[in-house]
């Protein structure tokens, strides 16, 4: 079983340092972050989001696919998604064992992992087991049971989570999805595709 405890803990003081150090700004893109199109489009969009947060999900099963066929897949506009632990034990669990297991699978497979993730979210949450939720979608991109119980226990991995997570925090984002554009904070909640419109054109 993933030690959600010790997410717990560092996602907390995560949030915690992001009260005292907001930032207007954050960094740009590096070559080895998640990320979807053309690195030198005129439009970068960043959004922190959890694997366990309902309205990431919302906004990656309603709006994110209409949005990557007009924006991303044009390359109008690269897309940065990084990784936030936020809300409470279970929430933290899923996030951090929907992460992790997106990781394990390879980067090539990282954003076909977590929208599957977002898609079995609810049923997961359901069913109140996060691993037996995991497993069949981790075995349907390449991990074996021992590779994804290896996965989701990973010291190492869980550090670095620990650690992305606790960077966002030092951005200033204190709410999942958080979204950025062109560096600056432009959204904390889900836009309407309207909103999200306006503000790309904007940055156009």
């Amino acid at each position: 079983m993933i030690r959600s405890s010790r997410i717990v803990a560092i996602a907390l003081s995560s949030l915690a340092l992001a009260a005292c150090q907001q930032k207007a700004a954050v960094a740009p893109a590096t070559a080895d972050e998640m990320s979807m199109g053309d690195p030198k489009a005129k439009v970068t969009l960043t959004e922190y989001a959890s694997a366990g947060c309902p309205f990431c999900a919302r906004f990656t099963n309603e709006q994110f696919p209409a949005f990557k066929a007009k924006y991303i897949d044009t390359g109008k506009v690269h897309y940065v998604f990084r990784e936030v632990l936020v809300g409470g034990g279970s929430e933290i669990a899923m996030g951090a064992a929907g992460f992790l297991t997106a990781r394990c699978a390879g980067k090539d497979k990282y954003f076909t992992v977590l929208e599957q993730v977002f898609k079995a979210q609810d049923q997961i949450y359901r069913s109140g087991d996060i691993k037996a939720g995991l497993e069949p979608i981790a075995k349907a991109n390449g991990l074996s049971d021992k590779q994804f119980e290896a996965c989701i226990n990973d010291e190492a991995a869980i550090n670095a989570m620990n650690a992305r997570s606790e960077k966002a925090g030092q951005d200033g984002v204190v709410a999942t999805p958080t979204f950025f554009i062109n560096g600056k904070k432009t959204f904390e909640g889900v836009p309407t595709p309207e909103q999200l419109d306006a503000a790309i054109q904007a940055a156009s």
